[in-house]
C-alpha cells in the first residue's frame, strides 16, 4: 500500500476524488482540473483518478448538477491520494459506510485530503485526530462553538498540508492546494505553467488566509478601520463596548465613528450587530445547539431580545430558522436515511477492518 511519502517518491499518481451529495462543484473543480492540465502540459499521463460515491451511483451538486460515479467505495482501488468532496449540510452526509472506507484507507496510510467543507467529514471519521486542518471558514465557528473535535486542530488558513494529509477550503482554494502538491512532486516549473494555463495569476501559499473583505474592499488605507473590525470579529461572544473599541484602536469614540459612516456607511454599534447575527445564523443553519446556546455564543443575554433582533434583521425567528433547514435537510438527499450513532465509533473500531 502507498506510504504517506508516497506522493513524493512515485512516478505516476492514482487520486480517487468521493463526492458526497452537495458537494460544491466549483471546489471539485478546482481540485481537479490542476492534474489534467499537468497531464496535458507534459504531454504524458502523470496522473490518473477516479470519481467515487458511497453506491457508485451518480452524485447530486448543490447547484443540482449530477455528476457521473466510477467507482463504490466497496471496489478495491490502489489509490496514492485519497480526496473527500462536500459542501452544503455536510453534518447530515457523515454515514457509516463513509466513515468505515476513511478509517481503512488512513490504516493502510494512503494520504488523505479534502476539499471545502471535506474536513468535517474526516474530523467525523477519527483520521484528522492529531493533526492541523482546514475547510470553509462558514463552519470553523461552529465547529469551535459546538466544542467538536477536541483533538483536531482547525485554522483559518487557505489550506493546511500537514503530513499525510491535505485540507483545504471551498471556491477556488483547492487549486492552490493542487498547485502545491504538484510544485512538490513535478517541480515548480509545472505548477506555475498550469497556472499560467488556468489563468491564475498567483499560487496561493499556506500563509494565505481564507477572508480579507475590508482589505479587498478598501485597500490597505485604512488599517485602523480593519484593526476595529478585527476586534468586533474576535469578541462575538463578549462584546466589547465602543469605547473599549476605540481604546484598543487607538481611537476617539468620535473618529472611530467617522471612520464606519464614511467607508462602510453604517454605525460601529449596527456592523457589530450584524456580525453577531450573521453568526448566529450560521450556527442555526450548521450545528445542533440549542437557539438559548446560540443567543449566548453571540453575546445576547435576553433570549427575547435575540429573537426580537434575528427578526428584525432577516425576517424570520431563530426558530422559524431552524424549521428552514429541516425543510432543506428534507430535499438534499443524504448520504444515510438517519445519520445514527454509529457514525460516532472509535477510529479503531475492528468492524472497519
Amino acid at each position: 500500500m502507498p506510504s504517506s511519502a508516497s506522493l513524493n517518491t512515485l512516478g505516476h499518481y492514482d487520486l480517487g476524488f468521493l463526492l458526497v451529495p452537495g458537494f460544491t462543484q466549483l471546489a471539485f473543480s478546482s481540485a481537479i482540473e490542476p492534474f489534467r492540465v499537468a497531464n496535458q502540459l507534459a504531454d504524458r499521463r502523470l496522473y490518473s483518478w477516479q470519481i467515487l460515491s458511497r453506491d457508485g451511483a451518480a452524485v447530486t451538486a448543490s447547484n443540482g448538477l449530477e455528476v457521473a460515479a466510477s467507482c463504490a467505495l466497496e471496489d478495491p482501488l490502489p489509490l496514492d491520494l485519497a480526496m473527500v468532496c462536500s459542501g452544503v449540510e455536510v453534518q447530515d452526509q457523515c454515514d457509516h459506510d463513509t466513515l468505515s472506507w476513511l478509517r481503512r484507507m488512513a490504516r493502510r496510510q494512503v494520504p488523505l485530503g479534502a476539499v471545502c467543507t471535506g474536513g468535517y467529514i474526516l474530523a467525523r471519521a477519527g483520521v484528522l485526530n492529531g493533526y492541523r486542518c482546514t475547510l470553509h471558514w462558514e463552519h470553523i465557528s461552529g465547529i469551535r462553538e459546538a466544542l467538536l473535535f477536541p483533538e483536531v486542530t482547525f485554522t483559518p488558513e487557505l489550506f493546511v498540508l500537514d503530513r499525510d494529509r491535505y485540507t483545504c477550503s471551498g471556491g477556488v482554494a483547492p487549486l492552490d492546494m493542487m498547485l502545491t502538491l504538484i510544485g512538490r512532486q513535478q517541480g515548480p516549473d509545472l505548477a506555475e505553467a498550469i497556472a499560467e494555463e488556468l489563468l491564475h495569476d498567483r499560487i496561493r501559499d499556506v500563509s494565505d488566509r481564507q477572508r480579507n473583505p475590508l482589505r479587498v474592499r478598501l485597500g490597505a488605507s485604512q488599517p485602523k478601520l480593519e484593526e476595529a473590525v478585527t476586534l468586533m470579529e474576535a469578541n462575538l461572544h463578549e462584546p466589547l463596548s465602543l469605547d473599549e473599541l476605540a481604546g484598543h484602536a487607538s481611537l476617539s469614540r468620535r473618529q472611530i465613528e467617522r471612520l464606519f459612516q464614511r467607508y462602510l456607511n453604517e454605525t460601529p454599534t449596527r456592523y457589530y450587530m450584524d456580525l453577531r447575527l450573521m453568526r448566529a445564523r450560521r450556527l442555526l443553519q450548521q450545528t445542533y445547539m440549542p437557539i438559548t446556546d446560540v443567543a449566548i455564543a453571540c453575546g445576547f443575554v435576553s433570549p427575547p431580545h435575540f429573537t426580537k433582533c434575528y427578526q428584525v434583521r432577516f425576517g424570520r425567528s431563530p426558530r422559524d430558522e431552524r424549521y428552514r433547514r429541516r425543510e432543506r435537510l428534507a430535499s438534499v438527499p443524504s448520504a444515510a436515511a438517519g445519520v445514527s450513532a454509529s457514525v460516532d465509533m472509535s477510529y479503531s473500531e475492528a468492524s472497519d477492518a
